[in-house]
């Protein structure tokens, strides 16, 4: 690599620490698994998976939630045991 040059970005420290666990592990460093990235979405010309957004976070689901904290905290909210929850 006689063009090498350096590239730097922000990332979670967690996010880093996991991955760079998961690349020791594969034999491999991070800048080897940002290479094969970089190296594959220019082949491909795309994103080389699928990017999705969780459905757990859409602007419905989030109002959904606000309602039922909202209930809890006015005392609106009935609870009822789950069928599959073991009671001691």
């Amino acid at each position: 690599m006689a063009n090498a040059v350096n590239i730097n970005f922000r990332m979670d420290s967690e996010l880093k620490k996991n991955m760079e666990q998961l690349c020791n592990e594969l034999g491999m460093s991070m800048t080897t698994a940002f290479t094969i990235f970089a190296k594959k979405m220019t082949r491909e010309h795309r994103i080389p998976f699928e990017v999705s957004a969780d459905p757990f976070y859409s602007e419905a689901n989030i109002n959904y939630l606000k309602g039922i904290k909202s209930d809890i905290e006015n005392g609106k909210a009935h609870f009822t045991e789950h069928e599959l929850i073991e009671v001691d």
